[in-house]
């Protein structure tokens, strides 16, 4: 899994960027959790979060806090946790809760990493809500962090 040189401990021990890194590296799939330091739920998924991480090395994972992130969270209601955004390029993919076990999320990244680039652009303007992530300004922020 890549990541910046300048993580903190904690972060390149979990194999995930740490919490104000640039992500500047060429990758094409983006997996940013969001998510609270209080929240339990939260803490029990880190782990797998990161297992799941590294089964996909060619795919960046993030772990974001919305408190400590705020900024970079901008006006997102997140409701739920844990609460994922997978990206493609600019193109949003899935953005919502998801169970907190390692299958679901595996699958997922599984299923969009089969799809050709022209199948995901088809698929993030597929719904109407799909299409609104597409011109959601945070969303769109996150996806190049």
């Amino acid at each position: 899994m890549r990541y910046q040189v300048e993580e903190d401990q904690a972060a390149r021990e979990d194999g995930l960027a740490a919490p104000g890194a640039s992500a500047q590296v060429d990758t094409e799939f983006r997996v940013i959790c969001l998510c609270a330091e209080w929240c339990g739920t939260c803490r029990e998924y880190r782990p797998v979060f990161t297992e799941v991480g590294q089964a996909f090395p060619h795919m960046f994972f993030r772990w974001l806090d919305i408190e400590d992130e705020a900024d970079a969270v901008g006006d997102l209601d997140v409701e739920n946790f844990p609460t994922l955004l997978i990206a493609r390029k600019q193109w949003v993919l899935y953005f919502g809760a998801m169970l907190p076990q390692p299958g679901h999320l595996r699958h997922l990244l599984e299923v969009f990493g089969r799809q050709s680039l022209a199948d995901s652009q088809e698929y993030a303007l597929f719904s109407s809500s799909a299409r609104a992530w597409q011109n959601d300004a945070d969303l769109q922020r996150l996806c190049v962090i």
